[in-house]
Formats: C-alpha cells, structure tokens, sequence
C-alpha cells in the first residue's frame, strides 16, 4: 500500500496556485510552520487547508506573509550600510556608473535605502538599482516607495529628510529617489539572469530556509550575474559554500568579489 505524503501534495498544490515553490525550503522547518499556521486557521489537514486557500484569496495573502520573509526596515543594521558606502561603492563606481540588483527584496525597502546611500557616498555616479521578489503583491508595494514610520527607525534624520516626504501617516520616497529603482516579480530559482550584468548584487537573509543544494545553485546564479571586480554581499549569518569554485574572492565576512 503507497503511504500519499500529504505535505508533497499540499506543496504541489501551492506551486499551482502561486508559483512559490516549497519544496526548496527545508522541509523540517517550513512543515512545521505550515501544519502550525494551518492549525492555528482552523485546519486539521493540509488538504484541508489548500482547499481554504483556493477559495480564499485573503487567507491565501494571510498564508504567504507567514512562510515568505518580509521581515525588513529601511536602513537595517546601519553598520553594514556605513561599510557599503565607504569600503565597496566608491570603488564600483570608479566607471561612472553602478548597476545593483536587490535579489530577494521584499517591499523594497533595502532597494530604496541602498539607492539612497549610494546616491550619497558617489554623488557623481549614475545608480541604477533593480529589485526582484517572487511575491506580486511585495513588488507593487516596493513600487509605491511607501513606508511606515517604524521602517524608517534607524534612517539618519538628514536621510530621512533629503529622501522622503511625509504624507499623513507614511513615508514616501522623493521622485528623485524613485527615479534610480525598478522593481520586477521573479523567482531567484528560475528567473533569467543575464550574465555579467551588475556590480553589485544584495541577496541578504533571503537563503536561510533553502536546502544546501539550492542555496549554492542560487549562489553560482549570483554570481554569475556579477561582472568581474563585482561585489556580492550575503546576509549576516549567510556564506557561500566554496567561493573559489564561483569565482569569488571573500573581501570580508559575507562580502565577496568576482574575480576576472
């Protein structure tokens, strides 16, 4: 008798659905979550449940904010933004211009703030800075350049003021902020990235649930992307695997760059 795993199917189900493949996540940890949310929904059965999100566009909304990682702010870790801007952009922008893609980037809000920083540490370099997510609804936020006031917690107050305007209870990014980003949909697993094509690319917090195997295809897919004397920057408790076999060099911890 062929035992049915209930979790492939729902998972299967899901890919139809919305095109969010989970099978890519770790299993242990993105079942748990998901047999948790759906239980705390009033499902018992997963079957149960993706038969709720097929009828439910709300809940459906509800489903993907719980297992896909919005989690971020304008100007998190100010650290991390103050090394970009003195040790890797000036550098970069030694051509005149700095073309920068924002994998992975949720509402935008790490986009905006690395145009912004950007725009301030090489004032006289063209910034060009795209973002992706495979969540619509995240990229027809970010393309809205609206924050909350706590997005906005760590931003410098010249920052804030030089960058964004106020309107009611939001923030919104100025027109000559919004003027250097695009925001696009896309799966980092699937979607065709151009060899070559950026010198500076930001995938941070964004591979922690992916499998090994995932997370280094994706890794190489970055770099890839990146032309030579690029510069690839992972998360904080992130790391490529075996940066030599992708042409990377490490610069410092979770900074790497793409050899010729």
């Amino acid at each position: 008798m062929t035992t049915v795993d209930d979790y492939h199917q729902f998972c299967r189900g899901v890919r139809a659905l919305c095109r969010v493949d989970l099978e890519q996540y770790k299993r242990g940890q993105m079942e748990r979550r998901i047999r948790t949310f759906a239980a705390t929904r009033g499902a018992g059965r997963l079957a149960e449940y993706l038969r709720l999100l097929r009828r439910d566009p709300r809940e459906l909304d509800a489903f993907l904010d719980r297992i896909t990682i919005n989690v971020s702010q304008l100007w998190r870790n100010p650290g991390e933004w103050g090394a970009i801007a003195a040790g890797v952009l000036p550098e970069l922008a030694a051509g005149g211009r700095i073309r920068a893609w924002c994998a992975g980037c949720s509402y935008g809000a790490e986009a905006y703030t690395l145009a912004a920083v950007a725009a301030e540490a090489v004032p006289a370099a063209r910034i060009d800075v795209r973002g992706t997510d495979i969540d619509a609804r995240m990229v027809a936020r970010a393309r809205e350049g609206r924050f909350s006031v706590a997005d906005a917690r760590d931003v410098p107050p010249a920052a804030l003021a030089r960058w964004f305007d106020r309107e009611g209870g939001e923030l919104v990014a100025h027109p000559d902020l919004r003027r250097r980003l695009r925001f696009d949909t896309g799966d980092l697993l699937r979607m065709r990235v151009r060899a070559r094509s950026y010198d500076l690319v930001l995938c941070r917090n964004t591979v922690i649930y992916f499998t090994p195997g995932v997370r280094d295809d994706l890794h190489a897919r970055l770099a890839e992307s990146l032309r030579p004397g690029g510069v690839l920057l992972v998360g904080a408790t992130e790391r490529v695997a075996d940066p030599a076999a992708l042409g990377l060099r490490p610069l410092r911890p979770h900074t790497y760059r793409r050899e010729g």
